[in-house]
């Protein structure tokens, strides 16, 4: 029984890895289709989302058949409870990347925002990736020093997220009210997907070290 709830254990996190490699798939994917107005790509990710959403649940289900089999105790718990705060928190960048993806179709043929704004986006963009793949190998690793990387990239959304209110709201903004609601709407979408790339880091600083992280974000 031992061996099997081990491999249980071990189940969960394949599972978590899998679900954050889609996520990974998704921003990257998203992140090109907005700043190419591929509405094909678009639509990939929209469609998409509902395999994020199924194997989240499906992780769910796995980890509440455990507490209720198994009844696990000290890090074992920590193991099921953390993936599924987890598992929530890969189904709600998921939902970011599809904002994203949304945009691009709503305005395809057009670009969603004005040239001004482009590098700014390219970068949180690029960003985003970046701390998606930082976090699958979280994931399989529970290396706590890529938790830290995480931090700092999102650091560097927060700074571009500011530029962006900085920039539609300075006099010298020439783009027009569809335009100010997209670049916030976009940009408010890269944001919190780093958001929760770093919620699901300090859940996995707390599993490997038993100490949470102080909530100063």
């Amino acid at each position: 029984m031992r061996e099997v709830f081990q491999q249980e254990l071990r189940e969960v996190q394949d599972r978590l890895v899998e679900i954050s490699s889609l996520v990974a798939e998704s921003i990257e994917n998203a992140t090109k289709a907005f700043g190419e107005s591929n509405v094909a790509l678009a639509e990939s990710v929209i469609e998409q989302d509902s395999r994020i959403d199924a194997a989240a649940l499906a992780l769910d289900e796995l980890a509440i058949q455990i507490l209720a089999r198994q009844q696990p105790v000290a890090r074992d718990l920590r193991i099921v409870v953390t993936a599924l705060r987890v598992s929530a928190s890969l189904e709600r960048m998921g939902d970011m990347s599809t904002h994203i993806a949304q945009l691009a179709r709503y305005r395809f043929p057009e670009k969603v925002v004005p040239k001004g704004l482009r590098k700014t986006f390219e970068e949180m963009g690029a960003l985003d990736c970046e701390i998606a793949h930082k976090l699958t190998e979280l994931l399989r690793t529970e290396d706590v020093k890529l938790a830290e990387e995480i931090r700092d990239e999102d650091d560097k959304i927060d700074a571009l997220h500011l530029s962006v209110f900085d920039k539609v709201l300075g006099e010298t903004w020439k783009g027009g009210a569809e335009d100010t609601v997209d670049a916030t709407l976009a940009s408010r979408y890269h944001e919190r997907f780093a958001d929760h790339a770093v919620s699901i880091s300090k859940k996995m600083q707390y599993l490997a070290t038993g100490d949470w992280a102080p909530q100063d974000d």
